[in-house]
């Protein structure tokens, strides 16, 4: 590995908070979920994982800055230590095995060899012959597929269940989350490739299709509802589309365009499992030409100033 101070962007003098933000910032661009079809940004991604890995143990990143291990946290000279330092490595049998320790002027690398062999310290009973205990590493798990899955305004409104078809062909039904949005992302666990360590997932990424006359406000639904100029004079009870289907709605006698009405719970389900409001705005229809209505108008007279409220 290079430099992991270099891989994340940071001076070496960077404090923890300052690593740990450029960490953060790197692997939401880098990672996989986000990169399905870029294998550098995986490579790139498990390059700043081990940087991080590395800089955010202080042990380690003191080892590193004095020198005595490199940036894949390995000693940059595990054994003989040769070269004038005065390092010598003396054996010592005894139950635990082999002992590590400095010669006169020398520095203690039994933090090394602990590093080297897994974090288990340079020590295990039945000596080298049992081994250094290095853990295996867990074979990988399979890759992550993503998908895009287009759903219908009212599906998304009432949480309607899904019907999807797998990259192997196989279909699956899945029920929309509470509080589901634009660009929300179901994971579906083992639904990815397979692999030695087990299937990886499905990530799916919601797009809630516009609707022909629905708007979404947050977890509440509008919309712009025509009358007739009677129906708005007289008032009474008209048929009002929802997402749960139609349903009646009463008009006050004397509404007038833009005034607004509210249906609760006939919105979006919220994330608390509650459902938002559907906002009925009323607009006056007037027929482009309807002699009856012109002559009653000509014969009709409102002193009122509708805009005075506006200064006109």
């Amino acid at each position: 590995m290079a430099d992991p101070y270099s891989i994340l962007g940071v001076s070496r003098n960077a404090s923890e908070k300052e690593i740990k933000s450029a960490y953060r910032k790197l692997a939401k661009e880098l990672h996989p979920d986000r990169n399905a079809d870029n294998p550098k940004a995986a490579e790139r991604f498990s390059q700043v994982t081990g940087a991080y890995d590395l800089l955010s143990d202080k042990d380690k990143r003191a080892q590193f800055d004095r020198g005595e291990i490199d940036g894949d946290g390995n000693p940059t000279a595990p054994f003989g230590f040769g070269g004038g330092g005065g390092y010598s490595a003396h054996g010592q049998p005894g139950a635990g095995g082999f002992e590590f320790r400095s010669g006169e002027g020398g520095a203690d690398f039994s933090d090394i060899f602990e590093g080297l062999f897994g974090g288990g310290g340079a020590r295990q009973a039945g000596g080298f012959g049992g081994g250094f205990g290095r853990r295996n590493a867990p074979p990988p798990r399979g890759a992550n597929v993503t998908y895009r899955l287009a759903v219908d305004f009212v599906d998304a409104a009432t949480r309607a269940t899904q019907r999807i078809t797998l990259q192997d062909g196989k279909t699956i039904d899945v029920r929309l989350p509470a509080g589901v949005e634009d660009g929300t992302q179901m994971r579906l666990k083992g639904k990815g490739q397979p692999g030695p360590g087990g299937a990886g997932d499905a990530i799916l990424t919601i797009e809630v299709r516009k609707h022909p006359f629905f708007t979404r406000d947050g977890d509440d639904v509008r919309l712009d509802l025509p009358i007739t100029l009677a129906e708005a004079v007289r008032g009474g009870k008209v048929k009002v589309p929802t997402v749960d289907g139609p349903v009646m709605l009463s008009i006050p006698a004397g509404s007038t365009s833009g005034k607004t009405l509210r249906l609760k719970g006939k919105g979006f389900t919220t994330k608390d499992d509650r459902r938002g409001d559907q906002f009925v705005t009323l607009v006056i229809d007037i027929p482009a030409d309807d002699a009856r209505l012109r002559e009653f108008v000509e014969s009709w007279q409102d002193d009122r100033n509708p805009r005075a409220s506006l200064g006109v």
